[in-house]
């Protein structure tokens, strides 16, 4: 399903939020600057960014608790300058779950829809179906504190959605669950989303989230978007250093380039006694040029035995660190040239005989089609 969903690559499809030209200043600080950004109905979509970077501020004013300063935000081809956050068809999940103390789960679910004045009978229905949603019917009665922090999650997320809003907006919802819950709930958020069919904006700083749930993701930095693409993209052809440094773990070669040979792009740097080839045909370099080369971690190959004369991209140094993290184990190697890298591999049998050690001369190798250039 997540393959074949891909409206923003239709020109003719219609987005179900604009963001044109938008920024908001704080006094002299500016929070947002000049961003336009393009999410459609159905989708999955997440702001990812480190703190500070404005992802927070341009929900807030999606949401209405916040005004432009300049530029302007439509939802379903209407403008919503001055509609207020109650009269927006976006409901917002806050990173606290801010649920009332005195209210029974069931009660915090049925609060907005009270306020909205609904029929007691459309109330209890809508309620029910939310508890069914989130698997909370035997814990309806119960009260906030009566309740882990993954089931207040629940509570929240049910509330948020009882209104059927167009838009579910949400805030680093994750953030305050164990690492085990957390990866559990988020497929439980994409499972939901799924079923409702319902758009989804989360923000947050975990790329492991942001790569698990997002149709796509949205990279921030001071304000402005840098990448706008799907996880797959993000993560195997970030356009920046800043993107590779920021979505998972990467190496940076430093280095400049000599020229291209049948279509692969040769680099000079310090880490390889030869020249490194790489195949990127989608820079536009010249010669001399100072380039970084990214190799994320796992594409690296390790080994004691000097590769064969003729290979390509090999990096020699001796091991300066292991890390054994069960599925993968993590090498830390400290090459000829005084850069330390990360190369990981993966623990596929229980018993590996006469394993790579500390203080090891090593070889590590990648393949030209494993790493990407970056002129930023």
């Amino acid at each position: 399903m997540r393959r074949s969903f891909a409206p923003w690559s239709d020109p003719h499809a219609v987005p179900l939020i604009r963001v044109e030209n938008v920024t908001k200043r704080f006094g002299e600080a500016i929070a947002v600057d000049h961003l336009s950004l393009d999410i459609f109905e159905g989708e999955f979509f997440c702001l990812l960014g480190p703190s500070g970077c404005g992802k927070t501020t341009l929900m807030r004013m999606i949401a209405g608790f916040e005004e432009p300063s300049e530029g302007r935000i439509a939802l379903a081809g209407k403008s919503l300058a001055g509609v207020p956050p109650y009269r927006r068809p976006v409901n917002m999940m806050f990173q606290s779950y801010a649920l009332f103390p005195h209210m029974s789960v069931e009660k915090n679910i049925a609060f907005g829809l009270k306020q909205d004045g609904l029929p007691k009978g459309e109330i209890a229905a809508r309620v029910g179906e939310m508890l069914r949603l989130v698997q909370l019917e035997k814990l309806a009665r119960r009260y906030p504190a009566q309740l882990s922090g993954g089931q207040r999650q629940r509570v929240a997320l049910a509330r948020a959605l009882a209104k059927r809003p167009k838009v579910l907006l949400l805030d680093e919802p994750l953030g305050a669950l164990d690492k085990k819950l957390r990866e559990e709930t988020q497929f439980e958020l994409m499972d939901i989303q799924h079923e409702l069919g319902m758009t989804f904006i989360v923000v947050t700083h975990d790329q492991e989230e942001a790569m698990t749930m997002a149709d796509r993701i949205a990279v921030m930095d001071h304000g402005r978007i840098v990448q706008v693409a799907t996880p797959g993209e993000i993560y195997e052809q970030p356009k920046t250093r800043f993107i590779a440094e920021f979505v998972g773990d990467v190496n940076i070669l430093e280095g400049h380039v000599l020229g291209q040979e049948q279509g692969l792009w040769r680099v000079r740097s310090s880490a390889a006694a030869e020249p490194l080839t790489i195949d990127d045909p989608d820079e536009v370099l010249h010669q001399d040029q100072a380039v970084a080369i990214a190799v994320r971690p796992e594409k690296m190959a390790i080994q004691r035995d000097r590769p064969e004369a003729g290979s390509q991209n090999v990096l020699g140094g001796e091991v300066w660190d292991i890390g054994y993290l069960g599925d993968w184990t993590v090498y830390r190697v400290k090459l000829d040239s005084g850069a330390i890298i990360r190369v990981t591999r993966a623990n596929r049998s229980r018993y590996v005989e006469n394993p790579i050690d500390w203080d090891e001369r090593v070889y590590v190798t990648f393949a030209p089609d494993a790493a990407v250039i970056l002129a930023e």
